[in-house]
């Protein structure tokens, strides 16, 4: 078997810990080898032999590290993804890839440059509820679609203490936070829109950050609504899709998140299978129908990674996509603060 490419993480908080970590671990084309953390004691409960260091300088003057993961707050992205390239390492950042499309374009050249690889995670492109909806589209079954709607919603009426989320700083808030997964999901099925507005705001008390979104992208022949709020108490809408031979609605939010923080390992039999309750309902001239979830699975980005770094392989998540999801949501913020509609525009 070929050589498993040694990884760095650089922060384990959520996104470490529970996304990355567990499917480096089961993945034989890596090996997870060291993390830049304060949290040494979370490191070791969840792997002994995984090596705690205190810097990022520490971690990308190792010779031996080949992949870097960037974990950490959003405002960090840019300037250790650009730190991780200039040393020789292939990067794989946390979303949102950057918080400005200079910053991507930035990275963009410095790994052509640097002939290294450069993506974001932009897991939810592997949720049950994304890959069932992908088959519906390619398979035709609604027909041409009109009218697209998205949702990441969540009831959280107080403020979170203690957390770089809801502290106003670069790249804090809900935008920045959910954002990336519904916009790179759009432009995944529709490319990029003609025009996009936005309406961004804070609804709760004492908040600091922007904690709901309605962001609406327009495309020739049909518009793609996309919402994010913290003040949504019923909270499971998901999909909400208008063709020209039927609909689909969804509930539910993909379970692997949930099943990770119970510390599940992702090798686990049936991994990614909804309940059937979560099950969508698709409406055409035939009547009314359930269809099956197809299981979500996170594995084929890692795989992905090590194909593109290892043989060569064209990457699933291109950074060019993913600097396009970060344009989306610089227009969606002139566009909510100058109250009009923004063109597309590279």
């Amino acid at each position: 078997m070929s050589t498993p490419l040694n990884v760095g993480l650089i922060g384990f908080g959520l996104s470490g810990r529970y996304f990355h970590a567990p499917f480096l671990k089961v993945n034989p084309h890596f090996k997870l080898t060291k993390v830049v953390t304060r949290n040494a004691a979370s490191v070791h409960e969840f792997d002994p032999s995984i090596e705690v260091i205190s810097s990022t300088e520490a971690l990308l003057a190792d010779d031996s590290i080949d992949v870097v993961f960037v974990c950490t707050p959003n405002d960090l992205h840019f300037p250790y993804a650009k730190a991780a390239l200039e040393a020789g390492k292939h990067v794989v950042i946390e979303k949102p890839f950057t918080n400005t499309t200079a910053e991507a374009d930035e990275l963009i050249a410095l790994a052509e440059q640097k002939k290294r690889v450069v993506t974001a995670y932009q897991n939810r492109r592997w949720d049950a509820d994304f890959l069932t909806i992908q088959k519906l589209l390619n398979d035709g079954t609604l027909g041409d679609v009109i009218e697209f709607e998205g949702h990441f919603d969540r009831f959280r009426p107080e403020v979170a203490q203690g957390t770089w989320k809801e502290v106003a700083a670069a790249g804090a808030g809900t935008l920045y936070n959910l954002g990336p997964h519904l916009i790179d999901q759009a432009l995944v099925l529709f490319g990029t829109p003609q025009k996009v507005t936005a309406t961004i705001k804070i609804v709760r008390s004492g908040g600091e950050t922007d904690d709901y979104f309605d962001i609406r992208m327009d495309y020739a022949d049909k518009s793609i609504i996309l919402k994010a709020s913290l003040m949504v108490f019923e909270n499971n809408l998901r999909y909400v899709i208008h063709g020209t031979k039927g609909s689909f609605i969804k509930y539910g939010l993909d379970i692997q998140e949930d099943t990770l923080r119970k510390n599940i390992l992702p090798n686990t039999e049936n991994w990614g299978e909804e309940p059937e309750n979560q099950w969508g309902t698709l409406y055409t001239e035939a009547g009314k129908a359930t269809i099956k979830t197809l299981p979500g699975h996170y594995t084929p980005f890692y795989d992905n990674i090590y194909e593109a770094i290892a043989e060569g392989k064209e990457l699933i998540v291109k950074p060019q996509h993913a600097r396009n999801t970060t344009r989306v949501m610089e227009l969606a913020i002139e566009s909510s603060r100058l109250g009009k509609t923004m063109a597309f525009e590279g």
